[in-house]
This record gives C-alpha cells, structure tokens and sequence, in this order.
C-alpha cells in the first residue's frame, strides 16, 4: 500500500470502531469493511495498521494472542473522530465542515 492508502485506511478503522461503540468490533469486520471500499488492504496489514494506531494511544487491542483480533476506541481515539482535538499527521482525516 502506499502512504495515501495507509493514510485512508486508518482513518476508516478509527471511524469503524466508533460506529461500534461502545463495544469493539473485531478485526474480520474492519477488514470486510475496507475490502468493500477497495482499500486493499490484507489481514496482515490491517493488524500493522491496528497496531500503528494502538502505539499512537488512539485504540486498544484484545485477542492478541486469539486467532481474531478486536479493537476498540480510547478516549483520545473518540476525541481524534469527533474532531474536538488536533490530528496529528498519519491519517487522513478530512477537513471538519463548518
């Protein structure tokens, strides 16, 4: 994937996860999701992006050691997708409307 793609990507797993809220919503979810947008992206890459995502404090990750990953949004995550603090570059969030 390129940086753009990557970009993209990680802005829909944040918006997916807070369409589950307040539960998790399991990685095979998130990934159908991005197929059907065409994102291409793998099941390898979307744990990469999970985990990118995790280390910026934004999700939290379960199941770790299961088969099926599950993330879920933190505080600052919700924060980030409801626009009420700044994004730091690395995901492509779209300019608030006004």
């Amino acid at each position: 994937m390129n940086r753009a793609q990557r970009e993209e990507a990680r802005w829909r797993i944040l918006r997916a996860l807070d369409a589950g809220r307040p539960i998790g919503v399991s990685e095979t979810i998130i990934l159908r999701l991005l197929q059907d947008i065409k994102l291409g992206l793998t099941a390898h890459g979307l744990r990469r992006e999970l985990s990118y995502l995790e280390d910026r404090g934004l999700l939290q990750v379960e199941g770790r050691q299961g088969p099926t990953w599950t993330a879920e949004l933190t505080r600052l995550g919700v924060d980030v997708v409801e626009y009420t603090v700044p994004c730091e570059p690395g995901i492509a969030r779209p300019e608030q409307w006004a």
